[in-house]
């Protein structure tokens, strides 16, 4: 398991053998479209997932490279535009002419995670995410300026670490949120003077899924060189990761605003469950 947490910072903590590149919080900000000030955001889950999150105290983050053919899904997420590839690839470094802007862009990819709201309490939610559930789905209301808030300070206190395998490491992810644009994948261009960000990729679709209407939270750590372990072995990006959410606090202090449920929803085991938890309906 691939965690973001909080933990008690040791001063006497041994710096990393090499140079490690540390975590920021929105420091692609001026790359990315904000939503408005009191925008809320939705999202769908099925109660099952909702009580895990509850119980882990996280939020779900998808590696964007690892979405499948399928519905709803798309599997060129956060990946190079097509008419951008031929430039990418023959754009080199000047100390590793071996490795491209286009291998940059990749690896990128590859060690960045996504968090997904809808910008609105749209069918298309409703209908195409959450997944399978015995008891049903349930919309999360949040406010993006208290959970931007939240997230942030997982970071800014200087207390957050990455566990991977059991084992507490340096936090590495960079966090940013945007609302993602929809452009004709197959013409658009985003390299057209300049070499983008990698970021600008990951808050790029195509209009297929413009319904999504999505704003998104990433995690990035930089697609440049290996993280090392002090056994000498290679971090392994795996396809999920949890960041540290208290859902309690959060439904208590506003960050949660309401649980949405479907009539078909099993609203009653969803309340037994929740009551279970100290959670009673307001």
């Amino acid at each position: 398991m691939l965690e973001l947490r909080r933990f008690q910072v040791d001063p006497e903590m041994p710096s990393p053998r090499g140079p490690c590149p540390l975590g920021s919080v929105e420091a692609h900000a001026g790359l990315l479209i904000l939503p408005p000030e009191g925008q809320l955001l939705y999202k769908v889950m099925t109660v099952e997932n909702l009580l895990r999150c509850i119980d882990g105290s996280y939020l779900h983050f998808n590696r964007v490279d690892s979405y499948k053919d399928g519905p709803g899904s798309d599997p060129h997420d956060g990946g190079q535009l097509p008419g951008d590839e031929p430039g990418n690839s023959t754009a080199t470094f000047e100390k590793a002419p071996s490795f491209s802007a286009a291998n940059y862009y990749d690896v990128s990819r590859q060690r960045t995670y996504a968090c997904c709201f809808g910008l609105e309490n749209a069918d298309y939610l409703w209908n195409n995410y959450g997944g399978r559930s015995g008891h049903g789905k349930v919309g999360v209301v949040f406010d993006f300026a208290r959970l931007r808030s939240r997230l942030n300070q997982v970071i800014e206190t200087g207390q957050g670490r990455v566990v991977y395998r059991g084992l507490l490491c340096r936090q590495i992810f960079g966090l940013n949120y945007g609302v993602v644009q929809y452009v004709d994948r197959l013409s658009h261009r985003a390299n057209t003077e300049f070499l983008p960000n990698p970021i600008q990729y990951i808050y790029l679709k195509g209009f297929y899924f413009s319904e999504e209407k999505e704003l998104r939270v990433s995690l990035s750590a930089i697609g440049l060189g290996h993280f090392k372990l002090n056994d000498g072995s290679f971090m392994e990006f795996l396809p999920s990761l949890h960041f540290e959410f208290d859902f309690r606090a959060a439904l208590a202090d506003g960050t949660i605003r309401e649980l949405m449920c479907l009539p078909e929803t099993d609203t009653a085991f969803l309340e037994e469950e929740l009551k279970a938890r100290g959670i009673a309906a307001k």
